[in-house]
């Protein structure tokens, strides 16, 4: 603390300063706001809206990875639609409540997710392959050759 420099000549502990780490609790900015929860989006729907997926691309395929932790491989799927779209969906179900508990707090998410990816030209569509290890699902799509084309030097007559 004594690398911060003390504007007011002030004590910590002393009521007259605000002090920004005299109390931990954490402060809800929605607590008086009539939805029943601190979210704006609905707690069914809340569950992997917004699942991230990376992409990147190597020389030799397309690489995705999504974290998806707590999710067994049967509740994953990974398709892919004519048009050179890759859907990556799933759901983690709620657990079941009793009705005796009291919850203190609920932090785990449940519901659906669905991303879907237009694939590049160069994309083999018969070869996808995916995994799933540790709640990290990786789907791997191999690209085509990229065809060198022949240059050709043309004679100049004249």
């Amino acid at each position: 603390m004594a690398m911060i420099p003390s504007f007011f000549n002030n004590r910590r502990g002393s009521s007259s300063i605000f002090d920004p780490f005299s109390s931990f609790e954490a402060w809800d900015p929605f607590k008086d706001f009539p939805f029943p929860s601190s979210s704006l989006i609905p707690r069914e729907n809340s569950a992997f809206v917004s699942t991230r997926i990376d992409w990147k691309e190597t020389p030799e395929a397309h690489v995705f990875k999504a974290d998806l932790p707590g999710l067994k491989k049967e509740e994953v799927k990974v398709e892919i639609e004519d048009d050179r779209v890759l859907q990556i969906s799933g759901e983690r179900n709620t657990e079941m409540e009793d009705k005796n508990d009291t919850w203190h707090r609920v932090e785990r998410s449940s519901g659906k997710f669905l991303r879907r990816f237009r694939l590049p030209e160069n994309a083999k569509m018969d070869q996808v392959k995916a995994s799933m290890e540790n709640g990290l699902l990786t789907v791997t799509v191999p690209k085509e050759e990229v065809k060198k084309h022949d240059v050709k030097a043309i004679e100049i007559s004249g």
